[in-house]
């Protein structure tokens, strides 16, 4: 009878050594899978250079290792977690408001992955954020930043850090699904008097040349992303548009490009344009002007006379 009042003692000691035994045991198989994700992708990464390829072997281990960890330390501590379920009942609660962005991102990153808005290398536009995507993580996923005081959507040289939260609750462009090209315009404005016609017609021929070599291929992707999204193109082929401004008589360029390559497909089209126009007498870029006239005196030649208000009494 006088052993009965240590037996609490007793107990409360073996509690204490189990906890840590569990501790113990814990920090051990974190370390080892650790250790052998380690090994594991050494030996993946020297044998291969892809960037690609090793992105995704180091993503898909650190999720693999995480996920197993988590699975092995609930079933080793599934019966102290059952004493302290009282507790975890109460800071739920608390942990759901106080951790509410990073749930939200959470809830993004599950998204990302399941329904696959944007990979890797995908040219996307979030909000007022445009770049093509380098990395995807938990909480946020990064882009290499293109635009803003850089024209024609090519690199600033900044990266842009964006929490997953944002594919929840705001739209998203993706440049590289679906479609996988995009249609660029090119305005050419020349004068009233140049040979409108032989100007649409050099236009038309120098966009083909350019572009011509992507219409089979988008035609096939037209296909294809037709059988997931309502894209109905009847016409691939690059076409220029007429229309009249103030100045002059404007030839607009329609064709299609890779979004990446915007910059590089105009460069090329303007420097056959500038030949083009170069060669040729009757045709001439329109731009604002003024034409001043001496009251008394006739006007240059092939130029109707200009208006000139009486003198100020």
């Amino acid at each position: 009878m006088s052993g009965l009042p240590l037996l609490p003692g007793l107990t409360g000691w073996a509690s204490v050594l189990d906890h840590q035994n569990r501790l113990l045991a814990s920090l051990l198989l974190v370390l080892l899978l650790w250790l052998t994700r380690s090994v594991i992708l050494r030996a993946v990464l020297k044998q291969t250079t892809e960037p690609r390829t090793r992105y995704a072997w180091q993503k898909g281990s650190g999720y693999a290792v995480a996920s197993l960890a988590a699975v092995l330390l609930v079933l080793l501590w599934v019966e102290s977690l059952r004493s302290i379920a009282t507790m975890i009942g109460i800071l739920t609660a608390g942990l759901a408001i106080a951790l509410r962005d990073l749930l939200v991102n959470l809830a993004g990153w599950l998204f990302i992955i399941s329904r696959r808005p944007f990979g890797l290398g995908d040219r996307i536009q979030i909000g007022s954020h445009r770049g093509d995507v380098i990395d995807i993580r938990l909480f946020q996923f990064t882009l290499m930043e293109i635009g803003n005081w850089v024209d024609a959507d090519q690199s600033t040289g900044r990266i842009i850090h964006v929490p997953n939260g944002m594919v929840l609750t705001t739209p998203l462009a993706n440049y590289s699904r679906g479609f996988h090209y995009v249609w660029n315009e090119m305005p050419v404005l020349i004068t009233f008097e140049s040979n409108w016609q032989a100007a649409k017609g050099i236009l038309l021929r120098v966009a083909e040349a350019h572009a011509e070599h992507l219409t089979d291929e988008a035609r096939r992707r037209v296909i294809e992303a037709s059988s997931r999204f309502m894209i109905f193109y009847t016409k691939l082929t690059p076409i220029i548009y007429t229309s009249v401004k103030d100045s002059g008589v404007l030839l607009t360029m329609r064709y299609l490009t890779d979004p990446k390559h915007r910059r590089d497909s105009e460069h090329a089209i303007w420097e056959s344009v500038l030949t083009e126009f170069g060669q040729r007498k009757d045709i001439e870029f329109a731009y604002p002007t003024w034409r001043a006239y001496v009251r008394g005196e006739p006007p240059p030649q092939g130029e109707s006379p200009a208006f000139v208000p009486p003198p100020p009494s």
